[in-house]
């Protein structure tokens, strides 16, 4: 992911010229995954919507790290990989959402999907210009794919449960709003970049990455909106606590 729970450092840095394939084979893949959930959702199969999103996420994760490990960075790709980022993690995500629920509110309604689009590209313009002196260990803003995440999520679980959009329209406009402000905010999230995925790691690690994917496979629509849920929330309580803390 560009930002991931997120790796949302540039998936590509300046070269001198040339298109790599390999590594825009993967953001080609995203957008694909983006663009094919808007036509799913508009047949009303927000299920598949939803998987495409989440299938975009790890395409988009997979380009960076392709790029790295084959040495095939170009600026040609940072600039696609942005592009890509909008789609599949600013439209699509609200384009579906309007689809399924706040189509029924009317302007209310497509102002929330837009005011949602917006943000996201002002999200990644403000990242893709970035001081390299900000601490690389927190994201300014919640990234843009664990917001889509949670736009995706919570229309994903209303409809595994049979509950119409017009009946949570309300309620998702709300939540639309409240994400798009979070990507915008300077509110801080962990990026987990200190994790060091090539050093060894315990077997344990293993172990507990293997009971993660089981986890998510008992019920993939509650679980990954739990999972993402849970880290859009980690950033206000993160600032809510340093500001306690601080005034104590």
């Amino acid at each position: 992911m560009h930002d991931e729970i997120d790796d949302e450092a540039p998936a590509h840095v300046p070269s001198n010229k040339g298109i790599y394939l390999l590594p825009n084979l993967f953001t080609t893949s995203s957008i694909f995954s983006g663009f094919y959930a808007v036509v799913a959702a508009m047949r009303g199969q927000y299920d598949y919507a939803a998987i495409a999103i989440f299938v975009s996420m790890i395409m988009d994760t997979l380009d960076g790290r392709v790029a790295r490990m084959t040495n095939t960075q170009s600026a040609f790709g940072a600039q696609y990989d942005s592009m890509s980022d909008i789609v599949a993690f600013g439209v699509a995500p609200a384009l579906v959402v309007y689809s399924w629920g706040l189509s029924t509110l009317g302007k209310i309604g497509w102002l929330a999907a837009f005011f949602y689009t917006a943000a996201t590209a002002l999200r990644l313009a403000r990242f893709n210009t970035y001081s390299p002196s900000v601490d690389k260990r927190y994201f300014q803003g919640l990234p843009c794919p664990s917001a889509a995440a949670v736009i995706i999520g919570m229309v994903w679980v209303a409809h595994e449960y049979g509950v119409p959009g017009k009946q949570l329209a309300v309620l998702a406009a709300v939540i639309t709003t409240l994400i798009a402000t979070l990507m915008v905010s300077n509110v801080r999230f962990h990026s987990f970049k200190e994790i060091d995925l090539k050093g060894k790691v315990p077997f344990v690690a293993v172990l507990a990455v293997l009971g993660l994917f089981m986890f998510i496979s008992i019920d993939p629509p509650q679980v990954l909106l739990i999972i993402f849920g849970s880290y859009a929330l980690s950033g206000p309580l993160l600032t809510f606590r340093k500001w306690f803390k601080n005034r104590k």
